[in-house]
Order: C-alpha cells, then sequence, then structure tokens
C-alpha cells in the first residue's frame, strides 16, 4: 500500500512532530508498504526537492517560514500551504497515487489539497489531530473567542475535519471535547496514541553533564517546545523553590515562542539551578535523554483540550521517571498513576510539585521503578508498530 502523510515539517526539524511522522513511515517500509512524506521546507534553494530517505519517499516544497516566525505570518504561510505545495508537486502527486492520506494536525490548513487528492486517488483519509486547535488558543488566553481571528481559525477547523473519513484524537478526553461541541455524531472517531519505536534507536554519547558542570547533581530535563501551553512558569516556580538544594539542576532544551521571555526571567532572577538550552538535532537530544535522570512535563492549568505530550515518549523509551503538572481532567494523569511511571499533580499545586521533585531526587530507587515502569507503559501503549497498524485499518473507511 502506498501512503500520503501530510506534515507541517520533517527531518531534520528538531519538532516533535518530524521525529514521530519519520518513526511511522519508516515503520510502514518495515511492514512492506510505500510511504511519502509531502512536507515544506522554508531552507529550500529549489521549489521543490525529492529525495528517497531510509526507504520513504520524501517531497519537501520550499515555503514561507512556519517556525519562528511572528503569529501573524506563521498564520499566512500555514494557511498557503495547501495551494503551495500543489503547485510544486502536482505532478509528482499526479505520478503517485496513494491508497490512503494521511495528515497530521497542526496545521489545521491542509483540508483543501486533502480534498483535492482524495478526489484524484479516490481514497480514504485520516486525520491525526494532535493539537485542538482554535481551543486550546482560547484556553491559554492567545484567542479571544467570537473575535474575528477565532471565527476565521474556528471555520478552517471544522474544514479539516470534514475532509477526515476518520479522526484521530490523542487521548479519551479529547473525545470529550467533540461530544461538548455536539459534534461527536457528525465524524467518526477513535483514540490513537502518540507512538515511537520501542528498539533500535541509534543513541550517540553526549557530555552534556561535563560541559555544563552538572556532575554529581540530579538533573531535571525538559526537552521540547516551549511555548504558552506548556507554562513553563510553572517549571521556573519549581526551581526556584529548590534553590537551596545545590545537588539538584533543571535543564531545559528547545525553542518556542516562550523561549527568549524565559531565558530573560532565568537571567534576571539569577536562577543558578535552571539554564534553558538552544534546540538541538535529533541524534544529539537523544543522547540527551541518555544522559539526565527525570524528564519534565507542564501544561497550562487553563487548557481544557487534552494531550500527552510527544516529549514523554522519549522520557519512557530511555526509561526516565516523569515529574508532571498537568491542567485539570488530563487522562496523562491517569495513565501515569495506573502504571506507576510517575509522580502527577496539577498545575498549580506548587507544594505538592516540590514535594514529588524532592522525593525523586532523593530516591535513587524509587526513580529506577518508575523509569522501567514507564518503558512498560511505552511497550503496551505508545509503541509505533501498535500505531501503523491502527491507521492502516482505516484505509476504505
Amino acid at each position: 500500500m502506498r501512503i500520503l502523510i501530510l506534515v507541517d515539517c520533517y527531518l531534520p526539524s528538531t519538532k516533535s512532530s518530524a521525529k514521530l511522522v519519520h518513526d511511522l513511515a519508516v515503520e510502514w517500509v518495515r511492514q512492506g508498504h510505500e510511504p511519502v512524506v509531502a512536507a515544506p521546507d522554508d531552507a529550500l534553494s529549489t521549489p521543490s526537492e525529492i529525495s528517497s530517505e531510509e526507504g520513504v519517499t520524501v517531497l519537501r516544497v520550499r515555503t514561507g517560514r512556519i517556525k519562528g516566525a511572528s503569529k501573524v505570518r506563521r498564520a499566512i504561510n500555514e494557511w498557503r500551504l495547501p495551494s503551495v505545495l500543489w503547485k510544486a508537486g502536482k505532478s509528482f502527486f499526479r505520478s503517485h497515487p496513494c491508497d490512503l492520506v494521511v495528515y497530521y494536525s497542526p496545521t489545521i490548513f491542509f483540508a483543501p489539497l486533502v480534498r483535492r487528492l482524495k478526489r484524484m486517488w479516490r481514497c480514504s483519509a485520516v486525520l491525526v489531530l494532535r493539537d485542538i486547535f482554535p481551543q486550546w488558543a482560547v484556553d491559554a488566553g492567545v484567542l479571544r473567542r467570537g473575535s474575528l481571528p477565532w471565527r476565521f481559525f474556528r471555520r478552517v477547523e471544522f474544514q479539516q475535519y470534514a475532509e477526515a473519513d476518520v479522526i484521530c484524537v490523542q487521548s479519551p478526553a479529547n473525545l470529550a471535547y467533540f461530544e461538548q461541541q455536539g459534534l461527536a455524531g457528525r465524524y467518526r472517531l477513535d483514540v490513537l496514541y502518540n507512538w515511537t519505536p520501542t528498539e533500535g534507536e541509534k543513541v550517540p554519547t553526549t557530555d552534556f553533564r561535563r560541559r555544563l558542570g552538572l556532575d554529581g547533581k540530579v538533573v531535571f530535563f525538559y526537552g521540547g517546545n516551549i511555548g504558552l501551553a506548556q507554562d513553563m512558569d510553572n517549571i521556573v516556580r519549581l526551581a526556584r523553590s529548590l534553590e537551596d538544594h545545590e545537588d539538584l539542576f533543571f535543564l531545559l532544551v528547545g525553542e518556542g515562542s516562550e523561549a527568549p521571555r524565559l531565558r530573560e526571567r532565568v537571567r534576571t532572577r539569577e536562577l543558578r539551578n535552571m539554564m534553558v538550552h538552544p534546540g538541538v538535532d535529533q541524534q544529539t537530544y537523544l543522547g540527551l535523554l541518555a544522559e539526565f535522570d527525570i524528564g519534565l512535563i507542564s501544561l497550562d492549568k487553563a487548557l481544557r483540550t487534552q494531550n500527552f505530550p510527544g516529549k514523554m515518549l522519549g522520557y519512557m523509551y530511555f526509561a526516565m521517571p516523569i515529574l508532571a503538572s498537568v491542567n485539570p481532567g488530563n487522562d496523562l494523569r491517569e495513565v501515569l498513576q495506573e502504571y506507576q511511571a510517575g509522580l502527577v499533580t496539577l498545575n498549580g499545586e506548587d507544594d505538592a510539585l516540590r514535594t514529588n521533585a524532592l522525593r525523586l531526587a532523593q530516591d535513587a530507587q524509587l526513580r529506577r521503578q518508575l523509569g522501567q515502569n514507564g518503558r512498560r507503559l511505552l511497550e503496551d501503549l505508545f509503541s509505533v508498530r501498535r500505531a501503523a497498524s491502527q491507521i492502516l485499518s482505516y484505509a476504505g473507511a
């Protein structure tokens, strides 16, 4: 079977979605299928580029900047994605008919291209919905419900749902969003957990612990997007509350809209036990995961849509215990507690979060046990083999 995956970024991008799609495509190669990835790339010197990477055919199309662009510029460039991808890739699409279209959200703007490809190939389409936008932006205070931008994004949201034969949300709690909006009966919905390989990752040797002067310290590690939805001020408060524990350190690695402000806050408050490090490539990131002790998750308490952050997959792969501070109603809390893979509090429960952080820091045996349980959770629910088979079951839906 030939499967097209539409995504707003692909390797060598450091975004978690790039790694997720890569792992999915490589798994389909392993299963004997023909995955094709189509993605924008603002660094191309030509209008488009076709390559074969680990058995995956990759179509990259030059577009305007998305990652790191201003909110308005990013919205415009994402809105243009379908037309730009079609214009540069139409001869490729016509000569490479596919049996299934899988489109990954974010972004929310692929609907016009999906509609065109479905009609041309007479195939089904699966929406892999990881962020429910614009709802999360309303929850985080980025958008005001009823405003002109909200109405625009809301219309686009429904367009992307309309083109999907199956909509895959990432947690059972996400199904409640569709029920609350009166949409559950309109679409075919299913839960598709995030995924990662459970074996075979090539891990480079890194020496960040030595280079950053962290020998002898227990390091709380955060890797990924640093944006509004993550509420990294939550972690800043935690670090400040533990400044008197000189054997603890907080290392945050990534980029995002909040990263410059967070770096400035760490600098001006002279937090000696925290560093915000720039994003790194995927291989270096794997090395970082192998080096450090505890994986951090933080989600804004105002969020009403739920998600399992992709970063937790890396934590579990390397058997890192998880320290999580999440929004109310998030399924992640129940899952981590059921498997005893981490310690979880609600965002805003600062004293409890501090207590959990100290428990993990002071008990190496607890860290090992929770990490091993997390590895078991990964293999039970979040394997790429499981996700790849589930998505293919929707072909012809």
